[in-house]
């Protein structure tokens, strides 16, 4: 491998010239991003295309046209052309959990022939997942996408994308491979003749000590990765935990409520009041934007450079920023009480987090469980349809995945991305940023809630200020509900202690 550390151009973008790429999952969070980096920073690239699922009634230009109308692209389309881009951008119908991946016989000789880098982001992230679809998405989906990459003719790089949450037995994660629970061949099999309801049935004793489908499918299907790198050239990528944009192209950006932007809009409408979790515990946060860099500059290393010895990657940050989870909740309620108010809070931003599960059970009946309860009432009773019950009751369905991964730990060695810091220049450490330098936690939070705000709650900037005043009404009402709560209780327990005195003399 011969580095030149003297040239201060960028050397990541021109690798990328002409060379065609094959993108799955390019519909979801990360692979959108990924879409994007690759248009704006490397506009020399050549085809990307995309394996999308069929949908009925719209042809591959309306699929493409939906992606490009996200506002995470109003930035490359300024600057490039939304024609232009779409030329650039051919998508494949198939589906990867379909034998042969459902692609035609044209498309797949036209992969076969052009593909120089895969990158198989495709798999479903819910934790509730049924075992047998999770298999056939995350496993079986990535043993076809290794067997197409088998047949690619110019193959440069295979990559998975998977996640530094699936070995979860190992409390410090290395960059190397590590044994799966099972094996994935037998797995697959076993799912792909049983019933589903036979599956769901034997969830439990196939998972073991794994605590969800997910991480088990995701681990299964980085064995068949590390299995089929004697015969082609296979990376694999383990972003921790992907959150909204720290910058690039727009601060704050996310197309969903997973993770801590589902936290911090539940706490910011007052939805949620209580969470069982380690409060000085912590959990490894990535934003997008840097999850999506440091897979260009690995795959610069990888292809450009021809390191083929690095070949496990973490895309992680709790090395260098630490974020408590209470800390998480402490700065989102800060943020929308006194700078970011959402509109509609149903009760001002406050709670706590629990140490003990009877105390969040206890505070939960009090402060959720009630209150929805109530809520709903009035809300049939005016004609409305209940809805607080339902939402309290999919947070504790979430509550219950997300209490494993806040009462326990893990760090992760993520000695690669050092060392690749060490090897690009000042232009490429700007243009794909994988360092934390110069990252404000307090301005990343206020432009993720504001940015939530925007594309996920749809509230426009010329309601905040009814959104402050109802924040304060609200803060009123709070005060007054809880000085009268604790009044009463004090009053009655005043009044039975001097009862019971009175009665003793």
């Amino acid at each position: 491998m011969d580095v030149d550390m003297n040239d201060e151009r960028d050397r990541i973008a021109p690798m990328f010239k002409d060379r065609h790429v094959l993108i799955t999952g390019g519909t979801g969070f990360l692979g959108k991003a990924l879409i994007e980096k690759l248009l704006r920073c490397c506009p020399e690239i050549g085809q990307i295309y995309l394996l999308v699922r069929a949908k009925k009634g719209k042809s591959p230009r309306q699929r493409l046209e939906d992606i490009f109308a996200n506002p995470l692209f109003e930035t490359v389309k300024g600057l490039r052309g939304l024609d232009t881009l779409i030329s650039q951008c051919t998508v494949i119908g198939g589906d990867v959990t379909e034998p042969e991946l459902a692609i035609s016989p044209e498309d797949r000789r036209l992969i076969i022939e052009n593909i120089s880098i895969i990158y198989h982001c495709a798999a479903t992230i819910r934790f509730d997942e049924t075992l047998k679809k999770a298999v056939m998405l995350n496993t079986r989906g990535t043993k076809y996408m290794i067997d197409l990459a088998k047949q690619c003719k110019k193959l440069d790089m295979f990559g998975y994308v998977s996640t530094s949450y699936c070995h979860l037995n190992e409390k410090l994660l290395l960059e190397k491979p590590y044994p799966p629970p099972a094996d994935p061949h037998k797995v697959i099999k076993a799912v792909e003749w049983l019933e589903e309801g036979v599956v769901d049935g034997m969830t439990k004793k196939i998972l073991g000590d794994c605590p969800n489908t997910y991480a088990y499918t995701k681990a299964l299907a980085e064995a068949l990765v590390v299995e089929s790198m004697d015969e082609i050239p296979a990376v694999i990528f383990r972003p921790s935990i992907v959150i909204p944009t720290w910058r690039e192209p727009i601060p704050g950006w996310t197309d969903n409520i997973n993770g801590p932007v589902g936290l911090l809009i539940g706490a910011g409408k007052g939805v949620i009041r209580s969470m069982y979790c380690n409060s000085d515990g912590y959990g490894d946060y990535l934003p997008v934007d840097f999850a999506v860099s440091a897979m260009c500059v690995c795959t610069w290393n990888y292809v450009g450079n021809k390191d083929h010895k690095r070949n496990i990657y973490h895309l992680v940050s709790s090395a260098e920023i630490k974020v408590s989870w209470e800390g998480i909740i402490e700065r989102g309620k800060w943020i929308v009480s006194n700078k970011i108010p959402l509109n509609g809070v149903l009760w001002y931003p406050g709670g706590s987090m629990k140490r003990t599960r009877w105390e969040h059970n206890l505070a939960a009946f009090f402060f959720h469980w009630i209150p929805a309860f109530v809520i709903d009432c009035l809300l049939y009773c005016f004609g409305y349809k209940p809805i607080l019950w339902r939402i309290h009751q999919r947070i504790a369905k979430g509550f219950e995945v997300f209490e494993y991964y806040a009462n326990n730990q893990w760090d992760f060695d993520n000695a690669t991305i050092l060392y690749l810091r060490t090897i690009i220049n000042e232009e490429e450490k700007v243009k794909f940023k994988i360092d934390a330098g110069g990252v404000e936690i307090q301005e990343y939070f206020e432009n993720c809630i504001r940015a939530a705000r925007w594309y996920i709650l749809k509230e426009t900037d010329d309601t905040i200020p009814t959104a402050r005043r109802h924040m304060r009404v609200m803060w009123w009402v709070d005060k007054i509900c809880k000085t009268l709560i604790y009044g009463g209780l004090i009053y009655y327990i005043t009044k039975a202690f001097y009862s019971m005195l009175f009665a003793s003399v």
